[in-house]
């Protein structure tokens, strides 16, 4: 069985209002939001449970957030695998605005977790990757999102480690050092946007930022632009980049396009495809489709009619 398993060490209810028009400073009555376990590790283990891959998530949670996030997760049909801690898990309100077409996020920071708990999330990885829970091994480990706050700076390596240790390929999406620290310990697959690539390695040029991550040792960088669509450097291929986009950008909701473009490397890697620049592809289909559809964790099924429309080009580098 071709099992992704997903890890999202800071998970969070996601809260989503739809209203037509947000007037500053004003009050608003809305519709009922759209309540759901989230956290970029979790949307990705959505995505691909949707898209009929089989995938165990894997989380922390705790108090009462917690046992709603669980609820929601169970409801959902997704496979999972959560670990019990103490710190509350963090709320994520995401406001989308139908009149203006924009989306403005509010993302809690989230509790430190007790060292004991970060002991608990690594023996659940380790158990699912090596199919210890009886459902079969892993092919593909997804790291992905924030750290909470005192998170061992190792974390992410350590996913890296426990994915080359099983054989397997690793993916990590996350921003910050700790990206720096995933391509340093070898990770097969980065996602960062162009703004945390920039901020991550402080290259202002987004071909000299990847190139950075590809030389720390990363395998694969999949960067996304935003309308401008999505670019791979892979190491295999040093002296230029892959380009993917559809000839106008869509508009919609963008919360969990990046999420998707994750799933979709993770399934592309899962069903044995390795070539740059047909994960690119798929994962800038995807990442489109997840724009048309109203929350993070799911695709529009128009994501291979999508595909089709891309423009892909290689672009020299030097």
């Amino acid at each position: 069985m071709n099992r992704i398993i997903t890890v999202t060490p800071n998970p969070a209810v996601d809260i989503t209002y739809t209203i037509h028009g947000i007037t500053e400073g004003a009050s608003h009555r809305v519709p009922t939001p759209l309540i759901r376990a989230g956290g970029k590790g979790l949307n990705v283990a959505r995505v691909a449970h949707q898209v009929g891959h089989p995938v165990i998530a894997v989380a922390p949670t705790g108090g009462a957030a917690g046992q709603t996030l669980a609820a929601e997760l169970w409801t959902s049909g997704v496979p999972h695998a959560l670990v019990a801690v103490t710190a509350e898990t963090r709320r994520s309100i995401t406001l989308v605005d139908t009149l203006g077409g924009e989306t403005s996020i509010f993302n809690e920071e989230g509790q430190a977790l007790h060292p004991d708990d970060w002991l608990s999330l690594s023996s659940t990885v380790l158990r699912a990757v090596q199919g210890d829970d009886g459902r079969g091994p892993a092919r593909v480990l997804v790291g992905s999102g924030s750290l909470p706050p005192g998170a061992p700076v190792d974390f992410y390596p350590s996913l890296v480690k426990i994915a080359h240790n099983a054989g397997i390929p690793s993916i990590i999406d996350t921003s910050g050092p700790a990206i720096l620290a995933a391509a340093r310990a070898g990770a097969d697959v980065l996602k960062p946007n162009h703004h945390e690539l920039a901020e991550a390695t402080g290259e202002p040029g987004l071909e000299a930022a990847a190139l950075s991550l590809i030389a720390l040792g990363a395998k694969t960088v999949l960067v996304s632009a935003g309308a401008a669509g999505m670019l791979a450097f892979d190491r295999t291929n040093p002296g230029g980049c892959w380009s993917a986009r559809l000839p106008a950008p869509l508009t919609g909701n963008p919360t969990g396009a990046g999420d998707a473009a994750v799933a979709a490397a993770a399934v592309a890697l899962a069903e044995g495809v390795t070539d740059a620049r047909e994960i690119l592809k798929r994962a800038t289909a995807w990442s489109a489709a997840a724009v048309l559809t109203p929350a993070a964790g799911e695709i529009s099924p128009r994501y291979k009619e999508l595909e089709e429309q891309l423009m892909v080009t290689w672009k020299e580098t030097r």
